[in-house]
């Protein structure tokens, strides 16, 4: 199978209506398993004792997938919340695409939740009134029980599994209205937290298997090397290195009785490597590259009247972004064992199906005999998206006929990594005489990760930066033209990807407008949300009320504390709306973060305690972002290598994060990623608040 695409997996929601990846797909195999279980579908499980299992066919990265998902069925099914469990799905034929990106895992499987806790309510609801002999009509569900009113009788759940399995399976059971949830939109507390309090969460670095040797790999430092030789009697010598041998064409793994062994024999293995063309790319090159770029040629992704033809006052300016690793937490790891006819993997992954189609092609076995288990995942960000660390585990295990635990290193996991991409941005506008702007301009110069990937991109369009380049602000003449460009360093979709690169030109560029027109930053954005209007599918009124909450719970045009200052930004992306005010003060030129108001709209809330740790989440990793991360290149090799270097934000360094959700009863929309693409912006145009200085270039501390 091939690699499904972040574009494509978005892509299917759109076409769905409503965001829908999943569509009205339900899986449907209604049975008594083992116990006398209820089995209506791939989501469900009910046992005679009332224990309610609900299957989640997404990974759990700390986003509360494994909380939000249970909630939308328990919603459905009128379950007693208390006896609800959950249990992890692996690679399957089962769910549709697996997937977890993209800010989609609520949004495409709201529906299919939905439906399976419906279908099961109705046929619980239909086995009660007929062990009872009475009209379905007069009997309905409630707190994981049916009680018929009119007698006063109840059976709970695991009373009518039974009967119940063997009940037809309603194809469109009736849906509850929002009016009437119980769990959704309250603040149920995490099924996960526990485990992870009391140390028994398992992530894939814990993960252990007996007799398991462990695993460290050495790879060409320059980007696209690749093993010309090496020389392993000192490897051999260290005690409990049990194999040295080449993976592939660009690596050598070193397995040993322990990690540290691993390393040391990887320490002293001499390799000889070839470093290919890439030996002397650095990021000076890349970036005059991508500047260079910028006169040729662009695909339009939006456009309204002819802004050649306008006439008034110009302003202009460009806008530069680094390239930037997705640093999570917990480096690259997965566990294999190959077993000739078979391969079981354990892996921290986003993508468990494409880890299984990869590793079953690398070591020769169909995709059937490879079985994916999904760990908990410390931290992804789009890194996981990628299945190098499951393929590296099933090689490696292929190798020495034995279970096996690869493990990458902080080092490895930055030098080795993908990357979110370069950019340049040209931007140019028109001012009229009142000051307001009649002309806006974007030029997006990037290289696309969809296309090095080896997905199609017609008309030099990759359809993914289109739908991330979204701008909703309302002018008379527009243009925003993607400029396609290619690079030989690895590229990979890291959390809200192209948006955050558009957001911090665009957003910053608005703020230079109000400036030069003389207006308030807040008052020229609801200027250009005034009028009621659809643009490219995003409704002006959600990004107007947004900015407007926002603002008003920050405060905005009301006297700050001595030395403070504000910056405001907005953006639309992954089907929701998102504002920010960052408050900050200046200390020995630098930027202190005080206070984040965050505003967001992403439709029917599933549970506020979720949703405000994605928005805190989210804005702690983008002003990490923001004022220090930088991937640099020199002679094609990874400058950077662990936290010392790509400094994360410290606890004394992070501001006061406030979440305000718009009400809504919409389907539910994107909430991991639309938190990060305002904040630079929003933090920029602080600084320039307090400095009269304008940032154009991130990191901001360089």
């Amino acid at each position: 199978m091939s690699p499904i695409s972040r574009r494509e997996f978005i892509g299917a929601g759109v076409a769905a209506g409503a965001g829908l990846v999943l569509g009205f797909y339900l899986p449907h195999r209604s049975s008594v398993g083992g116990g006398d279980s209820f089995v209506p579908n791939a989501y469900l499980r009910i046992t005679p004792d009332n224990k309610v299992t609900v299957v989640v066919a997404r990974s759990e990265m700390g986003q509360g997938v494994r909380t939000a998902l249970p909630m939308i069925l328990a919603e459905e099914l009128e379950a007693d919340w208390k006896q609800i469990s959950i249990e992890q799905a692996g690679a399957s034929t089962l769910y549709g695409d697996q997937s977890t990106g993209g800010s989609a895992s609520v949004r495409s499987t709201w529906d299919p939740m939905r439906k399976a806790g419906a279908a099961a309510r109705e046929m619980l609801i239909s086995a009660a009134a007929l062990k009872w002999g009475v009209g379905r009509a007069s009997c309905k569900a409630e707190n994981g029980t049916v009680v018929h009113p009119g007698s006063n009788r109840r059976l709970t759940y695991g009373q009518l599994v039974g009967r119940a399995a063997t009940l037809p399976i309603p194809t469109d059971p009736p849906l509850k209205q929002a009016k009437d949830y119980k769990i959704v939109g309250t603040r149920v507390a995490r099924i996960d937290t526990p485990s992870k309090v009391n140390g028994t969460a398992e992530y894939g670095i814990d993960f252990r298997l007996p007799n398991m040797k462990y695993a460290v790999l050495a790879r060409c430092p320059v980007i696209g090397g690749k093993v010309a030789s090496f020389e392993d009697r000192e490897s051999k010598q260290v005690p409990g290195v049990s194999y040295v041998g080449k993976i592939g064409d660009s690596a050598v793994a070193i397995v040993a009785d322990s990690t540290w062994s691993a390393i040391e024999g990887r320490r002293v293995l001499s390799v000889t490597w070839d470093e290919g063309p890439n030996k002397d790319l650095s990021s000076a090159v890349i970036m005059e590259s991508l500047k260079q770029s910028a006169s040729k040629k662009g695909a339009t992704l939006y456009s309204v009247g002819d802004v050649s033809k306008v006439v008034g006052r110009r302003i202009q300016a460009a806008y530069e972004l680094p390239f930037m690793a997705h640093a999570p937490m917990e480096p690259g790891n997965s566990t294999a064992y190959y077993q000739g006819s078979k391969c079981e993997i354990w892996s921290p992954t986003q993508v468990p199906q494409d880890v299984r189609d990869s590793a079953a092609q690398a070591i020769g076995l169909d995709a059937d005999q490879v079985k994916v288990n999904v760990t908990l995942l410390g931290g992804g960000f789009g890194r996981r998206l990628e299945h190098d660390y499951g393929v590296e585990a099933a090689l490696v295990s292929k190798a020495i006929s034995g279970p096996v635990k690869v493990l990458w290193t902080r080092e490895d996991d930055m030098r080795n990594s993908t990357y979110r991409p370069a950019s340049y941005h040209q931007m140019s506008a028109v001012l009229d005489a009142q000051g307001w702007p009649i002309a806006f301009s974007h030029r997006i110069v990037m290289p696309s990760i969809n296309v090095q990937k080896g997905f199609p991109a017609e008309g030099g369009v990759d359809a993914e930066v289109k739908e991330e380049a979204s701008f909703v602000y309302s002018f008379p003449n527009i243009s925003v033209e993607y400029v396609m460009t290619e690079t030989p360093i690895p590229l990979g979709w890291m959390r809200s990807v192209n948006a955050l690169q558009v957001a911090f030109a665009s957003e910053s560029f608005l703020d230079e407008l109000a400036v030069a027109g003389a207006k308030d930053p807040l008052e020229l954005r609801l200027h250009l949300l005034s009028k009621n209007e659809d643009i490219q599918g995003w409704h002006t009124a959600r990004m107007r009320a947004v900015l407007r909450l926002a603002a008003e719970k920050a405060g905005w045009g009301k006297p700050l504390p001595p030395g403070h200052y504000h910056g405001i930004a907005g953006f639309a992306c992954f089907n929701s709306y998102m504002a920010e005010v960052v408050e900050i003060s200046m200390e020995n030129d630098r930027p202190r973060v005080h206070r984040v108001i965050g505003a967001i709209d992403c439709g029917q809330v599933i549970n506020p305690n979720i949703l405000e740790q994605q928005i805190q989440g989210g804005v702690i990793y983008a002003l990490t972002n923001a004022l220090r991360a930088k991937i640099t290149f020199d002679k094609g090799r990874v400058v950077q290598g662990n936290f010392d270097d790509y400094a994360p934000i410290r606890m004394s360094e992070a501001p006061v994060v406030e979440s305000y959700f718009i009400p809504s009863t919409e389907a539910p929309t994107g909430a991991g990623e639309p938190p990060v693409p305002p904040l630079a912006p929003a933090l920029c145009n602080a600084i320039f608040a307090a400095t009269k200085k304008r940032v154009r270039a991130l990191p901001v501390l360089g």
